[in-house]
């Protein structure tokens, strides 16, 4: 379903400056699902997947986010084969600091020796000389943080990052890594059903910190059949990914969400989210219901 007739272009969920410096449209793209089941190995139809990535650039998307953890390696890899050399004003955001056992199985290790490695070979399988945005996927609680913190801000004085992130933190531990190195974004769990990082959006927006939601289209209760967004969905002609996705970038100019999908019908769907626009009062009657 489509949301709109209007042409389909992520610059209408508007910009936000990432570190001040790097302007990107709100509305981006999650690399995760471009890999196979469980986010392991290759993807089944990887000319989809390929087409996915060069179909996003054309419907104006310009922030990309990807891990290193995502195949483990093949999303990366995927985007550098699909994309590169990439357009003017791309970005491609990528994390690193946890490692892959097998599918659905995610573990830390922040080791600096072993996170300068992760950047190393991430710049190559992206075909880059510097990562735009480079995210600490988690901190690992058996390395002092500070050391994790403090090898990535290395890195960004040697050029081989622009922009430090992280990834399911406390506002206490992003202001702990502010001591050591500036971070321009924070991407946490969050959306209409979950938004028990409420405090952390806060912070970022108070800070000037990107904040980009990731699992951004759940929506629990609310979607149930007859409930507020089922009914909003025919008012809008959007579906009810559409709608949260909206409701997020209503939410706050620092929102980033991040939508992922294997699937270019998908992509076009979930990125004419950009063109719907919510009435305060539907934006405040479904944040209270959650």
């Amino acid at each position: 379903m489509s949301s709109t007739t209007e042409r389909i272009d992520a610059a209408a969920s508007g910009t936000f400056v990432i570190g001040g410096d790097m302007p990107v449209h709100r509305l981006g793209f999650g690399a995760m699902r471009i890999t196979g089941p469980g986010i392991w190995r290759e993807p089944q139809d990887p000319e989809e997947a390929r087409r996915v990535l060069k179909r996003s650039v054309e419907l104006g998307i310009n922030f990309i986010d990807t891990a290193d953890s995502y195949g483990p390696e093949v999303s990366e890899r995927l985007i550098g084969e699909a994309l590169y050399p990439y357009p003017a004003g791309l970005v491609v955001a990528t994390k690193g600091g946890l490692v892959r056992p097998g599918p659905n199985d995610w573990q830390s290790v922040g080791r600096p020796a072993y996170l300068r490695q992760c950047v190393e070979l991430s710049l190559r399988r992206l075909k880059l000389e510097r990562i735009d945005l480079y995210q600490l996927h988690r901190i690992d609680p058996d390395v002092p943080a500070e050391d994790q913190f403090g090898v990535l801000r290395d890195m960004q004085k040697e050029g081989k990052i622009r922009h430090v992130g992280l990834s399911e933190v406390s506002v206490a531990e992003i202001e702990s890594a502010r001591k050591t190195v500036e971070i321009a974004t924070v991407q946490n769990l969050y959306n209409l059903s979950n938004r028990k990082s409420e405090d952390v959006l806060d912070y970022c927006e108070a800070n000037g910190i990107g904040f980009i939601p990731w699992f951004p289209v759940a929506s629990g209760d609310l979607a149930r059949p007859g409930g507020p967004l089922d009914e909003a969905s025919k008012k809008h002609g959007a579906t009810v990914a559409q709608l949260a996705l909206a409701w997020l970038l209503k939410r706050s100019p620092v929102m980033l969400p991040i939508p992922g999908t294997s699937k270019v019908a998908h992509l076009e769907e979930n990125t004419a989210a950009a063109n719907v626009k919510l009435s305060d009062e539907e934006f405040s009657d479904w944040g209270a219901r959650r």
